[in-house]
Parts: C-alpha cells; sequence; structure tokens
C-alpha cells in the first residue's frame, strides 16, 4: 500500500486526538472520536467495560485472530489539594516530565462538567521576587496551579465547583510543521493511533482487507500500566506505541522502531524476527532497539495472562513524556510495515 498521498488525513486525524483532553481515567472524549473515525470508515465498533475502543475489521482468512493495540489515554495531572492562597496543588496521572511543565497552560474539569483555565507554574515563580526561582527543584511538592479567577483562598476555589480529584490537563501545544514534523504532547501514543486509523482510511480507499481478522484495540490506562489487563483471545498482538530516539538508541524521528526487549524482557522472536524481514526486504526505514526505561500493554497482557505472541513497534519519537516529536516519514514506515505484517490487499 502506498502512503505517500496520507498526509493530510494523518495530521488532521493526529491533531484532533492530541487535541483533545485525555489523561487516564478521562479518556471517553478521545475515545467517540475514534469511534467517530472509524465509524465513517465503515467499521463497526464496540467498546469495552473499562473503556477501550475495539474496532473489528474482517479478514480475508480464517485461521488466526490478530490484535493491533495503541493506546490514547496520557498522562496528566490531578488536584490534590486546595492551598491556603487559592492554588491547588497537583499529583502526577502516569509519568510527565514536571521540570517541563513549568509555565504550561492547563484546563481544569469539575466533576459536574464545569471548564476553567490555568497556568502551572514552581512555587518560586517571580525572578524579581524569588532567589531561587531559576535554581528551584520542581516536583509536586514545589508546583501548583494558579487559576485564572479571583480567588484568594480554598473557600473561594471550592465555591467555583472545583475540587481535590479533579482532573488537570496541560495543553499539548500540537503543531505540524511544513518540513513534516508533528510537535505536541502526547505523541506517545496518539500518534500511532493516528496511524492505526490512517491504515483504515488507506485500506477503504484501496478496498483491501488484511489476511486474518483483525482488531484494532485502543486501551485508556496504559500510562497508568493496566490497559493490556484484558487481552485474552488473540493469536497474535502487535502493539504500535512510540519508539524511542536517543541514548543508545539507533532509531530516528524518520523510521519505524522495531523494539527487541523493553525492561519488561524480550517480545516474541519469531514475530520481532518477521517484523525486521517484511521491513528489510520491502525497503521500509526501520531500527531495531532496546528500550531500558519502557514497558507496554503487551507487558500488562502477558502478566494478566494471556497466551498471545506479541511484539512492539512505533514510529520513532524525541524526548517522551516531554515536548515530543516525530515525523511524517516514521509513522509513514510504521504504516507500511503494519500494512505488510497484515499482508493488505
Amino acid at each position: 500500500m502506498d502512503f505517500t498521498h496520507s498526509k493530510d488525513f494523518l495530521m488532521e486525524t493526529a491533531t484532533r486526538l492530541l487535541t483533545t483532553d485525555s489523561p487516564s481515567g478521562f479518556t471517553a472524549n478521545a475515545a467517540q472520536v475514534a469511534v467517530e473515525i472509524a465509524g465513517r470508515l465503515g467499521y463497526t465498533t464496540r467498546r469495552s467495560n473499562k473503556g477501550s475502543v475495539i474496532i473489528e475489521v474482517p479478514g480475508r482468512e480464517n485461521g488466526k485472530k490478530v490484535g493491533l493495540c495503541a493506546h490514547i489515554d496520557t498522562l496528566g495531572l490531578m488536584v490534590r489539594a486546595i492551598t491556603d492562597d487559592g492554588q491547588l496543588s497537583i499529583t502526577k496521572i502516569g509519568g510527565p516530565i514536571l521540570p517541563t511543565l513549568d509555565g504550561e497552560y492547563c484546563k481544569i474539569y469539575t466533576r459536574d462538567g464545569r471548564v476553567y483555565t490555568g497556568t502551572i507554574l514552581s512555587l518560586s515563580p517571580a525572578a524579581h521576587v524569588f532567589e531561587d526561582a531559576d535554581t528551584r527543584e520542581r516536583n509536586m511538592e514545589t508546583m501548583a496551579v494558579r487559576i485564572d479567577e479571583k480567588v484568594k483562598n480554598a473557600a473561594e476555589v471550592r465555591a467555583l465547583g472545583i475540587e481535590v480529584g479533579d482532573y488537570v490537563c496541560f495543553d499539548p501545544k500540537t503543531t505540524v510543521t511544513e518540513s513534516g514534523f508533528l510537535k505536541s504532547r502526547f505523541i506517545d501514543d496518539k500518534g500511532s493511533a493516528s496511524c492505526l486509523l490512517t491504515l483504515l482510511h488507506e485500506m477503504k480507499e484501496a478496498g483491501a482487507k488484511p489476511k486474518y481478522d483483525t482488531e484494532i484495540v485502543f486501551t485508556v490506562y496504559e500510562e497508568v500500566g493496566h490497559g493490556g489487563a484484558t487481552f485474552t483471545d488473540y493469536d497474535e498482538l502487535l502493539a504500535v506505541d512510540m519508539g524511542c530516539v536517543g541514548k543508545d538508541l539507533t532509531c530516528t524521528e524518520y523510521q519505524v522502531s522495531i523494539c527487541a526487549k523493553d525492561s519488561a524482557g524480550p517480545y516474541d522472536y519469531e514475530m520481532t524476527s518477521r517484523l525486521i524481514s517484511l521491513a528489510k526486504e520491502n525497503g521500509v526505514d526501520y531500527a531495531v532497539d532496546v528500550y531500558p526505561f519502557y514497558t507496554s500493554d503487551v507487558a500488562v497482557a502477558w502478566k494478566s495472562g494471556s497466551d498471545v505472541r506479541a511484539a512492539l513497534i512505533g514510529p520513532g519519537v524525541h524526548a517522551s513524556h516531554g515536548m515530543e516529536r516525530t515525523h511524517f516519514d516514521g509513522m509513514k514506515a510504521t504504516m507500511e510495515l503494519l500494512a505488510l505484517y497484515l499482508d493488505c490487499r
């Protein structure tokens, strides 16, 4: 399949997903975006009890059932306490790099449906006031949310309907450059989810089907460690998550990364070898790497008892859990390898 002309659909899909707030546990709106896009393409969808989106893709033959998974939950924050001076103390959802959040705009979602804006700041936010403004450690005890409302104390904050347990979603700053880069928070893993939806788009345009019945699953709790806990009935599972770029790694933002091993151990040898051969034989730009500080929905599925062979691929992404970046070339290579793996025709 030729994905050369997929850029507009891919980037529009990515932008829509990336700009829909969805930290783990608060994913209904992003899930609905995925359902709507798949539905417009003519695919049947359903929702798991936990909220994952499952897209059914009929195959040409019987004999095997294949699962592809990506996650649409992201990193985020939650209100941990309301301070005496009317700011919001925070707790992390997943593992955002907190120093990168200093100065970021955010939204606070209340349980009764109200939305407020604010800014995440160090508790020493002013160079003209605090001697340690540029040296103070940025962590959950030294950062807070300044709300864009006239509040001076905790009672006035609570009068707005803001309470402990409300979600704080920070601005993804999604940007697509003319040179083909996608810059945004949460490319991990909405970039890969966009690749899967674009693959469906191109399959529909070409009238193509995978060899075997396939389900594409968008999980909603990966960032907190139990997104893949309910995978049970696949013969093979291919996780499509971000590829790592950096120290000791060969992958770039312009390639698809094939992960041989992450912190949870090696991926299935035969599947990984098959993916490498498919990429090599068909001229797909790829790299094989080991990710030292990484885990995926596959590890959770295995630890939950799934008897499934599984592997992991994804576009190379720079600066994970911070201000991330990838390139159309890496996303295109990912879609090419997916189409080859599924034997779409």
